[in-house]
C-alpha cells in the first residue's frame, strides 16, 4: 500500500530523526565533543520521564533546532547546544525553588573543564532565555538569541499544542473554561501561579511567541507553525459553541 505523502510546508523544515550528538562538527573540538556527550547522558538522566511536556524529547527537538538555527546564523554551535541541552535543568517549574534549580545547574558544569567565557556565556543564555509572562530583556548574543528561538519553536506548531494541554493537565488546569478570562498583564509571578486554562494560554503566551522570534532563520519556520496553530484554536472555539 501507497503511504500518504506529507504536505510540502512540512518537508520545508524537517530534521533528521535523532541525530545524535556524536555527529561530527568542524568547529568543535574532541575535549569540547566530550563535554557534549557528558552533558548529554547527565540531561538524558535528569529529564527521561519528566511528564510535564519538559522531557528529554523536548530537549532532544530543541538541540536539533539549535543547530539547525545555529549554522543559519553562524553562531557558536559548542555554546549553543550546551545551553539547549541544559536550558530546562533550572527550570523553576522543574524544581523546588529557582535556587535549587540553579544549585543542579552549577553543580553540572563545575564537573565540566569549560573554559571561563564559554561558562559565563552558556549561563547568560539559560538565565535569561524564559518567557516569564513576557518580562525578559532581549537575549544580547546571537548564541543566545539562536537558543531562545530553537525553544520557543517548540512552543509554535503541532507539538506545541499536545505539549500545552499536557502541561495544563499537570498542574491542574482546566481544558477550557469560558468563565476563566484571558489574562492580558502578569508578572512573572502571575504568569506561573495564576488561574488559566490551557486554551487560554495559547492566548497569554503560545500566539504571542511569532513576534518574539529573534533570528531570520527561525521566523519563517514561525510563520508556518503560528498559522496552524491560529488554525487549530479557532476550530476549538467552533466545535466548543457547537458548530
Amino acid at each position: 500500500m501507497n503511504q500518504p505523502t506529507e504536505p510540502a510546508h512540512d518537508q520545508t523544515e524537517s530534521i533528521p530523526a535523532q541525530q545524535p550528538l556524536t555527529d561530527s562538527q568542524s568547529k568543535i573540538s574532541p575535549g569540547k565533543q566530550q563535554m557534549l556527550d557528558e552533558t548529554e547522558s547527565f540531561v538524558r538522566r535528569e529529564m527521561s520521564g519528566e511528564a510535564s511536556g519538559h522531557d528529554w524529547w523536548h530537549i532532544h527537538r530543541v538541540v536539533q533546532m539549535t543547530r539547525r538555527l545555529a549554522a543559519a546564523e553562524q553562531a557558536d554551535i559548542f555554546v549553543t547546544t550546551m545551553a539547549a541541552l541544559l536550558h530546562d535543568i533550572p527550570d523553576e517549574k522543574l524544581n523546588p525553588s529557582k535556587e535549587v534549580g540553579m544549585q543542579r545547574l552549577n553543580g553540572w558544569l563545575d564537573s565540566q573543564p569549560l573554559e571561563p567565557t564559554d561558562r559565563e556565556h552558556i549561563l547568560d543564555i539559560i538565565s535569561n532565555m524564559s518567557y516569564n509572562g513576557g518580562s525578559n530583556p532581549p537575549m544580547r548574543t546571537i548564541e543566545g538569541q539562536v537558543v531562545q528561538d530553537a525553544d520557543r519553536l517548540d512552543a509554535i506548531g503541532a507539538i506545541a499544542i499536545a505539549r500545552c494541554f499536557v502541561y495544563a493537565g499537570h498542574v491542574g488546569d482546566l481544558m477550557y473554561d469560558p468563565e476563566v478570562p484571558v489574562r492580558e498583564q502578569m508578572t512573572a509571578e502571575e504568569y506561573r501561579n495564576g488561574q488559566s486554562t490551557a486554551i487560554n494560554h495559547f492566548h497569554e503566551k503560545l500566539l504571542k511567541l511569532k513576534d518574539r522570534i529573534n533570528t531570520p532563520a527561525a521566523r519563517e519556520i514561525a510563520e508556518e507553525r503560528h498559522q496552524y496553530m491560529q488554525e487549530y484554536v479557532n476550530r476549538f472555539y467552533r466545535e466548543w459553541n457547537g458548530m
